[in-house]
C-alpha cells in the first residue's frame, strides 16, 4: 500500500484531513474469514460445574469509541487482515469505488448497518497485510470519550472542544469540515458541502478556499474521520 512510504503517507494524510463525506458508489462484496471452530468435549454435569448460558452483552463503550487511535474495533496501524479476523464472519465488507476524491474504501457492515469505512488511495488494492491509516464513520452510535459524534450540533461540540473553524476548498469537492481549538489529534469532523449545503456562513464572493467561524444554528457534525499522521501508526499493531 502506498501509504507505507513517508512521502505518500504525508500526502495521503493531508488529503484525508480534508475529506469527510460519503459518495454513492458501486459495491463489491468481500467475504470475511470465518474463525476456526474449536471442538470441545461435553463434560458430564456430575464431574464439572454447570455453566449457565448468558445473553449476548450490550456493546461496551470501547466498541463504539472514537479516539485518536481508531474507531471501534478498527485501530490505526493494525492490518486490514487483523481487523477482519477481529470482526469475524458476521461482518460484511463491501468495496466502495469511487468513495470520495482520491480515495476508495471498504464499508464495514454489521447486522446490515454500515459501522465505518476503511479508506485507501484510489487505484490501489487494500490487502490483508496493509496497515489501516484512515477510518471514517457517519454512524451516530460511534462517539468520542466526550460524547461527540455524527449528529452532534456544532455548538455543542464547541462547548467541549473550543471554538470551531469551518472551511472548504472548491478544488477538493468543496467538502466542508470543522476543526476545534482543543479537539483530539488525528480527528477531522465533516460538516457538509460548501457548494450544496454548507454548515458555515461564508463571506461573499467566495474564493477557492473558504473559512469561517460562523455557522448555522442547526448545523451538526455529519461524519468523523480518524487518520494516521505519523510513521508510528503506519506499521504499529494495537494491543489486544
Amino acid at each position: 500500500m502506498v501509504f507505507s512510504a513517508p512521502s505518500s503517507l504525508a500526502a495521503g494524510a493531508l488529503l484525508l484531513l480534508t475529506l469527510a463525506g460519503c459518495n454513492g458508489s458501486s459495491d463489491s462484496q468481500i467475504s470475511a474469514p470465518s474463525p476456526a471452530a474449536s471442538a470441545s468435549p461435553q463434560s458430564p454435569v456430575t464431574s464439572s460445574p454447570q455453566v449457565s448460558a448468558t445473553p449476548s452483552p450490550s456493546p461496551s463503550p470501547e466498541t463504539s469509541l472514537i479516539s485518536a487511535q481508531g474507531i471501534g474495533a478498527a485501530r490505526l496501524g493494525m492490518t486490514y487482515g487483523d481487523l477482519k479476523r477481529t470482526l469475524g464472519a458476521d461482518a460484511e465488507l463491501a468495496v466502495k469505488s469511487p468513495f470520495i476524491a482520491d480515495f476508495d474504501a471498504v464499508a464495514i457492515r454489521q447486522a446490515g448497518e454500515v459501522q465505518y469505512y476503511i479508506l485507501y488511495l484510489s487505484g490501489q488494492t487494500l490487502s490483508d497485510s496493509d496497515p489501516i491509516q484512515g477510518i471514517l464513520t457517519d454512524n451516530p452510535k460511534f462517539r468520542t470519550a466526550e460524547n461527540i459524534g455524527t449528529k452532534t450540533p456544532i455548538s455543542e461540540a464547541e462547548q467541549v472542544y473550543g471554538q470551531a473553524t469551518l472551511s472548504y476548498n472548491t478544488q477538493n469537492e468543496s467538502r466542508e469540515y470543522a476543526r476545534f481549538a482543543k479537539q483530539p489529534p488525528a480527528l477531522s469532523f465533516g460538516t457538509g458541502n460548501g457548494n450544496a449545503s454548507p454548515a458555515g456562513i461564508y463571506a461573499t464572493p467566495q474564493a477557492s478556499y473558504n473559512e469561517t467561524q460562523q455557522f448555522r444554528e442547526d448545523a451538526v457534525i455529519q461524519s468523523v474521520l480518524v487518520v494516521c499522521l505519523t510513521e508510528d501508526c503506519s506499521s504499529e499493531s494495537p494491543n489486544p
